[in-house]
């Protein structure tokens, strides 16, 4: 009789001397949660999942309602290469279930899930490709300073990039959890990196999305460094963004459903639609891919962050980017959607993303013309006159673009919609009612 997954993967732990297992699932924000049970326990989580309080968790359940249980994914077990030794750990990504057995809503992971049913529906499967650019800064010597950056190196520096050692490491660090590497290098700010990894199904890049944050953090740490995927931790550099590439094929088939070799941009109607149903719902979907107050300090123009809502094939300032198809490769056609950044929760942020596109289809928006001039040239009345809105500049008017989006309110779902906007104007408030050492430098001398 063939082995089962299960099984295969309790062989493996047992072949790998595994002690512990972290049982990992994620808040809406994002954040990395866990539960750590003893090998011993694993077979019993395995079938009947392990219960846990989720009233402490950010968004997801009142005291009233607080009993949950983790089921694991046993496709994503991993042994932890930095947790090897007497207590070697491994992990497996769960999901979150109710009592009654149903999936928990709040749950960003079914979020995802959910979304891409729908576009299963419809006949496509949707395919992802995150860059997450990171910075390593140097903690405080005296543990009072802000950290600072790492090297001093720029753009695909070597001899001044002193991090290289250290990239190489976190390639290992993530090959060994799982992820396949395709490229490593010094990004444009001081102190700024930048690890690529395999294009896939948009779930498993999710997975691979949250995996890559901790692991690159770990190994940092290892290395007395500080990873931070803020994306605007430096004043006057280039913030970091998680430009992601995108495609549907169709279910079953390595058919891409963008690729159409007729259309001047090589795009089908479908990817037409598509892109003008993110263009729709760019501004609401901002609080989501750009969830934090810092992230609109990336979002400004001059950094080469794009502010500007439009498309086109070399306009690197525009908020989606059609690459060149290699006519011999028509399966790697794609858009990259340029304004999420990495403090972004991944699982909420593909599923919005795909579900604008879907809303794009499924209306048969009409996609306006490219603009291929640099937008940052454009004086406001000529933006006016194009037809060229921003994305907000702040994250409560994000958060009030999201409230009057229904379609991306329909796509979180009534659980993750809600808690997520009460966790934002939460925490406006609080950056909000803040005096920084800016206003007191600028104001308290002279008023």
């Amino acid at each position: 009789m063939a082995e089962t997954n299960a099984q295969h993967v309790l062989r493996r732990a047992d072949e790998e001397q595994v002690r512990f297992v972290n049982l990992q699932f994620t808040d809406i924000t994002g954040a990395v949660k866990s539960v750590t049970i003893p090998i011993h326990q694993f077979a019993d989580s395995i079938e009947h999942g392990t219960w846990f309080d989720g009233s402490s968790i950010e968004g997801f359940a009142r005291i009233a309602e607080s009993d949950m249980y983790l089921k694991p994914d046993t496709d994503t077990f991993r042994v932890i290469p930095w947790e090897r030794g007497q207590n070697t750990t491994a992990r497996v990504i769960c999901q979150v279930f109710m009592p009654s057995g149903e999936p928990f809503q709040g749950d960003p992971r079914e979020v995802l899930m959910r979304i891409l049913r729908d576009a299963e529906g419809m006949g496509f499967d949707y395919y992802t490709g995150p860059e997450l650019e990171f910075f390593l800064l140097v903690p405080g010597a005296n543990g009072q300073d802000q950290p600072g950056p790492h090297d001093r190196g720029g753009y695909f520096d070597l001899s001044t990039d002193e991090a290289s050692t250290v990239r190489k490491e976190m390639v290992n660090g993530l090959q060994d959890m799982g992820i396949q590497v395709e490229a490593s290098h010094h990004e444009v700010a001081i102190g700024q990196h930048e690890i690529d990894f395999r294009y896939g199904r948009a779930l498993e890049t999710a997975d691979n999305a949250v995996t890559f944050k901790y692991t690159l953090k770990a190994i940092a740490q290892l290395h007395g460094l500080h990873a931070t995927f803020m994306p605007k931790p430096i004043f006057g550099v280039n913030g970091s963004g998680m430009h992601v590439h995108q495609s549907l094929f169709h279910c079953g088939s390595d058919h891409n459903a963008f690729v159409d070799s007729n259309d001047e941009y090589g795009l089908s109607s479908t990817a037409r639609h598509f892109i003008a149903g993110q263009l729709a719902h760019a501004r609401a979907m901002s609080p989501i891919l750009a969830s934090l107050v810092n992230s609109y300090k990336r979002l400004v123009p001059g950094y080469e962050a794009p502010v500007y809502v439009s498309w086109a094939r070399v306009n690197r300032s525009a908020l989606i980017r059609v690459p060149q198809i290699t006519p011999a490769k028509p399966k790697s056609a794609r858009i990259e959607l340029r304004c999420p950044d990495p403090s972004s929760n991944p699982y909420l942020a593909f599923a919005v993303m795909l579900a604008a596109g879907l809303d794009g289809i499924r209306r048969e928006l009409s996609l306006p013309a490219p603009v291929e001039e640099n937008l940052y040239h454009f004086d406001e009345e000529r933006r006016r006159e194009a037809g060229i809105t921003m994305l907000p500049g702040s994250l409560i008017e994000a958060v009030e673009e999201l409230e009057r989006d229904e379609v991306l309110q329909r796509a979180l779902g009534e659980h993750v919609y809600e808690r997520f906007v009460e966790a934002k104007r939460e925490e406006w408030d609080e950056y909000r009612m803040q005096v920084t050492p800016w206003e007191l430098e600028r104001y308290l001398p002279v008023v």
